[in-house]
């Protein structure tokens, strides 16, 4: 059990408390952790896909589909994730210009608004009152808090499209570059181009649940049993499509 907090005491000085978190709002983990395992799973059954089309002993088109998927899905990823951060980073920019408006106009009703957000979290009516006064008197200060507390967002800490667009394309290279590898090196069975995959889709699924809750166990039979299933799937289309057109 804790001891419990003498009240009387100052507070510490805010760099004695503070601790470190794992980037967990979409700066650069988000798109790096999804680049990575969308780059293994889809060259991974794209590369199954053509295999299962493709002569035993020509891996030519093998290579060149893993090396363009790998290249066109890295370009896709940056591409789609640098607009949809700076999308979402503008609109967040566009609200909180609504709310400085807001502040500048009815500093009174704003400042009320932020007491009753107070209230609702358990702090007692006459101290959210003080607080927010307090805040309000800073219009900049108070435009941050309310930012934060109304709609989630953090001024100082909005996501770097730039940052999101570098993640993913390296993520999504360096995760789709597996399974074509063992081609690349002159191997030319698609055995080792399978077994290769599945140990990185494993690889790939325990080390994401060193940032979550769940088992490294779990997280890697998952992401195996996926990526599997949707390369098993590709092939069997491949194959169905090579026996078509063949």
């Amino acid at each position: 059990m804790t001891d419990a907090i003498d009240r009387s005491e100052p507070l510490p000085d805010p760099g004695q408390v503070e601790h470190e978190h794992p980037d967990v709002t979409g700066g650069w983990l988000r798109p790096a952790v999804f680049g990575a395992m969308d780059g293994l799973v889809s060259n991974f059954a794209l590369i199954m896909g053509v295999v299962g089309g493709s002569s035993a002993n020509d891996t030519k088109p093998i290579v060149l589909a893993g090396m363009a998927g790998l290249a066109a899905g890295a370009f896709s990823m940056a591409a789609g994730e640098y607009t949809s951060v700076a999308s979402q980073s503008e609109f967040a920019l566009a609200q909180i210009e609504v709310e400085r408006s807001e502040i500048l106009r009815n500093q009174r009703g704003e400042e009320a608004e932020l007491a009753v957000m107070y209230v609702e979290k358990g702090v007692d009516e006459d101290v959210a009152r003080t607080v927010a006064a307090q805040i309000h008197r800073d219009p900049e200060k108070a435009v941050r808090v309310h930012a934060r507390e109304e709609f989630g967002i953090d001024v100082d800490d909005l996501a770097s499209p730039m940052l999101a667009a570098m993640s993913s394309f390296v993520a999504f290279g360096l995760g789709a570059v597996i399974p074509v590898m063992p081609y690349l090196l002159g191997v030319e069975s698609p055995w080792t181009a399978i077994v290769v995959s599945l140990i990185g889709l494993f690889a790939c699924g325990s080390i994401v649940t060193r940032i979550t809750a769940r088992s490294w166990l779990f997280g890697g039979v998952r992401q195996l049993v996926l990526g599997g299933a949707a390369a098993g799937l590709t092939y069997l289309v491949g194959n169905a499509v090579g026996g078509l057109i063949g």
